[in-house]
């Protein structure tokens, strides 16, 4: 008998079934996806869900990621996916998601089982040059960081490495004001997780 995925939608199951599920307590619905009430609130999960709303070969990127990798307590509305600018992937239209195509490296990539990722420093990396203004992205590259200690100086060697990148000043304001922070032991956001049980 084949074993149904950690993160069921409604090609894997009917939605009267999943409906029962979740009324029986052992589903519970997060975004487009059900899963089990026991199961490890994991990165692999929180990628999972996200990549039901688009094909693999797209990589969930910036504040999606973000919630992949715990900086956010739930997942953003708008998910966000990228492609390698060398993988042949069609005109891709959906609601609720953005595509851009970029230039990354496979090492910026993570490998999870139904679903793929942009890496810990490739995530701060794209949201330090953002130019929206908001708070919030200081406060997903200071969660980021607070959790990740080392993620700091990467992200540093990255924005010194990049000469030709937009918004560059921008971003190296930014993780400025996150290592300051972090340092004095105030994140600017305090990260927590993603699903209560």
């Amino acid at each position: 008998m084949a074993r149904l995925p950690t993160v069921l939608g409604t090609d894997d199951l009917p939605l009267a079934e999943l409906c029962a599920a979740r009324i029986d307590g052992e589903l519970m619905p997060i975004e487009d996806g059900w899963v089990p009430v026991d199961e490890p609130d994991l990165p692999a999960l929180r990628a999972a869900v996200v990549a039901l709303r688009a094909p693999r070969a797209l990589v969930i990127e910036r504040r999606s990621a973000a919630w992949v990798h715990g900086a956010l307590s739930a997942p953003p509305k708008l998910a966000q996916f990228c492609v390698p600018r060398s993988a042949r992937v069609a005109v891709f239209a959906a609601r609720r998601l953005v595509v851009r195509e970029v230039a990354i490296a496979e090492a910026d990539i993570v490998e999870y089982p139904r679903a793929r990722c942009t890496s810990l420093g490739r995530t701060g990396f794209d949201l330090l040059p953002e130019p929206i203004d908001d708070g919030e992205l200081d406060q997903l590259v200071s969660a980021l960081c607070a959790m990740h200690p080392w993620l700091a100086t990467e992200l540093r060697d990255r924005l010194s490495d990049a000469v030709r990148m937009p918004h560059r000043s921008l971003a190296r304001e930014r993780l400025r004001r996150v290592e300051d922070a972090v340092a004095a032991g105030r994140p600017l956001h305090a990260a927590q997780p993603s699903l209560t049980r």
